[in-house]
């Protein structure tokens, strides 16, 4: 039989995945291990996505995807955020992790090497292997504030690093970097003549401090990640962005026909609609995730857990390593067999994990009650 390349063998698996699956596998188990929004889909949107398919609009689009998404994408990028991003310059994804995967195809040649958050989201270190690059962490830590230094992420560059990945609101800590530390990071960048790679998925939802998106600093070196999966709770329709540079644009169109030639258009009606059609149900769940947020952080109050406060995205960040033995991943494991609740253990997110776990918000206030009364008690 013939072997497969070799690389993919590096490619980690998810320990989120593996303690997610075991829940699912055990009655009455309650996950709060993935970011799945708990909220239906908009009905506009779907209404959007159910007339092409009416019409039979089912046919190849262009290889950046429908010009009435690239066009209003850009739009809510302007007023939002004050940023000039002409539609030449959205590529529409199959969601995030493609619009991951196609940065990475584009930036990173074998042996190159790409600055990772840890704890981070997994992905990154993931598709990192899968274009053959070379992941160096940098460690976000607890006496910090789980934010980066710059400092310490300039002391890792070599002459092979070819991108920074930041991540913001970030996805396991609910961290959102400051104005002034994401203009460091980006100078960092320049400064090193590195790519930026900005996952700012999780945009729409910050509570106590402003996104601010890394493009505000440098356009031509930072390409940033967006998705509709969690902000429209549309996670199965897998529409995201990758807005790059112009300097990119030459080659986007070979590079995107060879991975994915577009995304499907019936979605990505749907998420025209998204952006165009009314924005209360993004509001509401901008609400509603806060006052999760609020509701596990006073649960874990009560019960003495410690965790780092959530400034966006959508999950805590919480310090079990009173219990845990030295192994999070075990413990979590424990959780769900013994005490019927999934949580993701931190050290999926990378070593700087260990002892933490990630709890997401977008479960029912119900279960966030019961499944923490379950974790406090383990």
């Amino acid at each position: 039989m013939p072997r497969l390349a070799p690389h993919v063998a590096t490619v980690p698996g998810s320990g989120i995945r593996r303690v997610t699956e075991l829940a699912w596998a055990t009655p009455g188990a309650i996950v709060l291990s993935v970011g799945e929004p708990d909220l239906p889909t908009p009905a506009h949107v779907l209404a959007a996505a159910t007339d092409a398919l009416a019409r039979d609009d089912t046919r190849y689009s262009a290889n950046a995807g429908i010009a009435p998404l690239r066009e209003a994408l850009g739009a809510r990028l302007a007023q939002r955020f004050g940023l000039d991003v002409p539609a030449r310059r959205v590529w529409v994804t199959a969601g995030g992790s493609q619009a991951l995967h196609l940065a990475l195809s584009l930036t990173v040649a074998a042996g190159d090497e790409v600055l990772v958050p840890d704890p981070g989201y997994p992905p990154f270190v993931m598709a990192t292997h899968l274009v053959q690059g070379r992941p160096v962490p940098y460690a976000l830590r607890a006496a910090d504030g789980f934010l980066p230094d710059p400092d310490r992420i300039e002391r890792l560059v070599t002459d092979r690093t070819r991108v920074l990945v930041l991540n913001t609101p970030s996805n396991p800590l609910g961290t959102v970097l400051p104005e002034a530390l994401t203009a460091e990071l980006v100078d960092l960048a320049r400064r090193h003549d590195l790519w930026v790679l900005a996952d700012e998925c999780y945009e729409a939802f910050t509570f106590d401090r402003p996104h601010v998106p890394a493009a505000r600093f440098d356009e031509e070196r930072v390409l940033t990640l967006h998705t509709f999966s969690k902000t429209w709770a549309m996670t199965g329709l897998r529409v995201g962005a990758l807005v790059v540079p112009d300097a990119v644009l030459p080659v986007m169109a070979s590079v995107q026909e060879a991975i994915v030639s577009c995304v499907n258009t019936p979605a990505q009606h749907g998420a025209v609609a998204a952006l165009l059609g009314p924005q209360d149900e993004v509001e509401a769940a901008a609400r509603t995730y806060r006052a999760h947020r609020d509701l596990a952080a006073g649960l874990l109050d009560a019960h003495g857990v410690p965790y780092l406060h959530a400034d966006g995205g959508i999950y805590l960040w919480a310090d079990v390593s009173d219990r845990t033995g030295g192994d999070v991943d075990a413990w979590a494991r424990r959780l769900v067999a013994e005490h019927g609740v999934a949580v993701a253990p931190g050290s999926a997110f990378g070593a700087e994990g260990e002892g933490w776990v990630r709890i997401s918000l977008t479960a029912t206030a119900d279960d966030l009650r019961t499944g923490l009364s379950r974790l406090a008690g383990a």
